[in-house]
């Protein structure tokens, strides 16, 4: 415990100090040091200026462990978050750092089940994070009562002001007891941030610090924007033209990252992957490997990375986007160490435009965009790093048994033809254009093209509804429909089954959001869509139904996952239970889920006039369509 003694002279009990010893804690941060004592010795409100990735979530964290009593089940600490992911990645931290205490945490935000969250709160629980417009809506609905709270902290105050919840924070802060203890995180002290501090917040002291000299300034950071279904290819290919690639991939799931591990086996490279899943004794062997260069590539999730420590890595590749910017600078910074450069490279699909956005802001790092190399580039990369390799070897000093077969084939056969032979006897199709499928902006005219143009003008449309306007909507929407019954299924389709029905408020719009939210496939990739009762099924196509079956696996319903493949026998549930086989009914008042264009079915549902952001859990009125 003597690692721990800084933290404890901090103020911390000794129940935290071992829950972080066992999180392989050693020495508070710059901001830890600072704003615990503020906040738990001193009492007083903080005011701290800090940017990403310098320990923030266990600066107020630690003091609200300390100061939260599991005794009483109401809400004594609020953390207001500006998107889903942080709000998310917030609670799960928090809770790591609890020990054995038996507290009650819950991120509550938009597009995720109301009727959940309202049940969760009405059993108990101690500390709430959430986005401000979710909150807001549990303040008004009744469900979030905020009149115990000693806590309350705004994490990346700028970030909601530019995304505008200044009125909406205000709103709620108006809710909490003036005495309580309140923390305010800004990578930036824009005006009304401190104005909001002057209003809400008593004697509050400014924290500022600088960020410290880091490996981001060796590594290069790059993105490319590309299709899900396009990502293996283009990973493929950045290892094709590194001189040396010897880097991590970043998964979002343990699925997914078994999946692209396979997949680059097959493609003959050398790599691992590593998660949670895997016993000691195999995370060990592996990082054994990796760490000898006899692999050298290693795919992981966020979680499996934790602690991994291996020198000299010349990449690391966000094969999935990282859930918030915290994450960012973890992940890359594995690279660019020990003064030797570094590439950190994301994949960013065109529906996580906005959020990869909200990430470089708030990282503040220079990430630029790239073009995908085409497969000309790639082969004249490798052609020349082939006859560098050979010239190299030419200086040699060679067995007299080869000179003497090279003297009698020389004497044989014309010497361009021989070194020809050899050359593709020893690298086969490395050279080979046909080796690499068109992607990105430079596709293959036929069915492809018109599936990726589908892809983009739902890409487009979400960008014009964002900025409130309609453009095109409707001829997209005939024109997808078309699409799809030019297509039909295929036999590289897959039909899944997915554990939610009306009885848990879906549709087919919703259903298909419900997917899209999760794995980011695009509607044009989903296809033959039922709900039914208490289940429903879809069909995707084969690259779209690995992603969403690696993104659903965690995600279980009665100890099994939400979406599973069906049965080939029953593809359709048409032997299950009765009740879930009478075809589909209109979910109640209560639970209508918002209009939305009909882009991904065959057939137009019924115009709805009622809206719901959850997914009610009563039962639905009869259908009288």
């Amino acid at each position: 415990m003597q690692h721990l003694e800084k933290f404890a002279a901090l103020g911390l009990s000794q129940s935290t100090l071992d829950a972080l010893e066992k999180k392989g804690f050693k020495e508070p941060t710059a901001i830890q040091a600072a704003c615990i004592p503020l906040l738990l010795k001193e009492q007083c409100d903080v005011v701290g200026q800090a940017q990403t990735g310098t320990g923030k979530t266990a600066a107020f964290g630690l003091p609200i462990l300390e100061i939260v009593d599991v005794r009483k089940k109401y809400v004594q600490a609020i953390i207001l978050s500006p998107t889903r992911e942080l709000a998310v990645q917030v609670a799960a931290e928090i809770e790591s750092m609890r020990g054995d205490q038996d507290l009650q945490i819950i991120p509550v935000y938009g597009g995720a089940s109301m009727d959940l969250q309202m049940r969760r709160l009405r059993k108990g629980v101690q500390v709430v994070v959430g986005t401000p417009g979710r909150v807001l809506d549990h303040i008004r609905r009744k469900t979030l009562d905020l009149s115990h709270v000693q806590f309350a902290v705004l994490d990346e105050a700028d970030e909601m002001l530019n995304m505008g919840f200044i009125e909406d924070i205000e709103t709620i802060l108006s809710e909490i007891p003036d005495e309580k203890r309140m923390l305010l995180f800004s990578a930036t002290m824009p005006k009304p941030i401190l104005t909001l501090a002057k209003r809400f917040m008593k004697n509050y002291s400014l924290v500022q610090i600088e960020r410290e000299e880091d490996n981001t300034k060796l590594t290069d950071q790059h993105y490319y924007q590309i299709r899900e279904s396009e990502k293996i290819d283009l990973l493929c290919r950045l290892i094709d033209i590194a001189p040396d690639f010897y880097g991590l991939v970043f998964c979002r799931t343990k699925m997914q990252s078994d999946e692209v591990s396979r997949m680059l086996i097959d493609r003959g490279y050398n790599a691992e992957a590593i998660h949670g899943d895997l016993a000691q004794k195999q995370r060990e062997l592996i990082l054994h490997k990796l760490r000898e260069k006899r692999i050298s590539i290693l795919v992981a999730t966020d979680v499996a990375a934790r602690g991994i420590d291996v020198q000299d890595l010349t990449h690391v590749i966000n094969y999935t986007i990282p859930q918030n910017p915290e994450t960012y600078v973890h992940r890359i910074g594995r690279t660019g160490r020990a003064g030797k450069t570094g590439s950190a490279i994301t994949f960013v699909t065109p529906s996580e435009e906005r959020r990869f956005t909200y990430i470089k802001r708030a990282v503040g790092f220079d990430i630029t965009r790239e073009n995908i190399p085409d497969a000309q580039t790639i082969i004249a990369i490798k052609r020349e790093r082939i006859l560098d390799s050979i010239t190299s070897e030419l200086d040699t000093i060679h067995q007299k048994a080869y000179e003497d077969m090279a003297s009698d084939l020389l004497d044989l056969k014309d010497a361009q033809q021989i070194v020809a032979t050899l050359l593709e006897k020893h690298y086969g199709n490395q050279l080979s254009v046909k080796e690499y499928r068109n992607i990105g902006d430079n596709r293959d005219s036929g069915r492809n093209n018109r599936r990726d143009d589908h892809f983009d003008r739902d890409r487009d449309r979400g960008r014009d509804r964002d900025r409130g306007g309609d453009r095109g909507r409707s001829n997209d929407r005939y024109a997808k429909r078309d699409n799809w019954n030019r297509r039909g299924s295929t036999e590289d389709d897959t039909r899944l089954f997915i554990a939610r029905g009306f009885n848990h408020g879906m549709t087919k719009r919703v259903l298909v959001d419900f997917i899209k939210e999760h794995t980011q496939v695009s509607d044009a990739e989903l296809n033959d869509v039922q709900v039914m009762q208490d289940f429903s099924f879809v069909t995707a196509r084969t690259d779209a139904a690995k992603l969403i079956l690696s993104t659903f696996s965690d995600m279980e319903s009665d100890g099994k996952p939400v979406i599973t493949r069906a049965r080939p026998d029953n593809p359709n549930g048409k032997h299950l239970a009765n009740h879930s086989s009478r075809g589909e009914r209109r979910p109640s008042e209560g639970s209508r889920p918002p209009r939305y264009s009909d882009s991904a079915f065959k057939e137009e549902e019924p115009r709805r006039k009622y809206r719901s952001d959850s997914f009610k859990s009563k039962r639905p009125k009869k259908n009288r369509y």
